[in-house]
């Protein structure tokens, strides 16, 4: 079974004060028989995050470049997170996919650069509206995997998050039988490509509006293994429920 995550996203959210929520978090998280729990703060946070982070905390970065170093102004590479403490990054998340027109090929670029750094790579996936009303959800999604996913993923290595860009910032929550469909179709996709032991251990997380009120709801489906919380995870007392009913699923 996979080790449940819940994993914070603050996006481009969070100066110096911001980090006495992240003390809350680790003083309110980490036990060993609970789930992982990750904050991944804008770059100017990341180290100092990390060097406070306590009780199991992992601290992660929001993108990474796919070159080690070089004339990338303003970039940041994967070596550069992981000497800043960083242990994980996301990757492919749908805001990079539209706003800086990231491709498969740029997020499985940027996936070999992490690994090659020693990060564990939260890789995102997820329709449009346009692509779930026309009938092609499973269809993007799937090709999205395919493309971003580099051979040789494990549970070490991969985490997928399925965030439906529809659902994502806009208080709307796919159903219980859409995220049970497509969280099915993406463990089917890993088996097929890396066999029932490595597969049935790579988390799938949801993402699209995860809240304490709908969390308990979400972690009860099954192959959802935990979330990735972006509003809900700035604020302690609005993503510790979000752990804790993760804990209890």
């Amino acid at each position: 079974m996979p080790r449940k995550l819940a994993a914070g996203n603050w996006k481009m959210n969070g100066l110096a004060a911001a980090l006495a929520e992240l003390d809350t978090i680790a003083a309110g998280s980490g036990a060993e028989d609970g789930p992982e729990v990750a904050i991944c703060p804008p770059f100017t946070l990341v180290a100092a995050a990390a060097q406070r982070a306590k009780g199991g905390l992992l601290v992660g970065g929001q993108d990474c470049h796919a070159e080690r170093a070089g004339a990338h102004t303003g970039d940041v590479s994967a070596a550069m997170l992981a000497d800043a403490g960083a242990r994980l990054v996301i990757l492919g998340h749908s805001e990079r996919r539209q706003d800086h027109g990231e491709t498969d090929a740029d997020v499985a670029a940027k996936t070999r650069a992490a690994w090659d750094a020693g990060l564990r790579v939260i890789l995102c996936v997820g329709e449009t509206l346009a692509d779930r009303e026309a009938g092609r959800a499973l269809e993007v999604v799937r090709a999205q995997l395919a493309g971003s996913v580099l051979d040789g993923a494990s549970d070490e290595t991969l985490v997928v998050a399925y965030e439906p860009v529809w659902a994502i910032g806009t208080g709307r929550v796919a159903e219980p039988p859409q995220i049970a469909e497509m969280h099915d179709a993406l463990r089917a996709a890993l088996v097929d490509r890396f066999g029932k032991a490595t597969a049935g251990a790579i988390p799938l997380l949801y993402g699209g509006s995860v809240k304490a009120a709908n969390a308990a709801e979400i972690f009860g489906i099954e192959n959802v293994d935990g979330a990735l919380v972006g509003g809900a995870s700035l604020s302690a007392g609005d993503f510790l429920p979000i752990v804790e009913a993760l804990g209890a699923a």
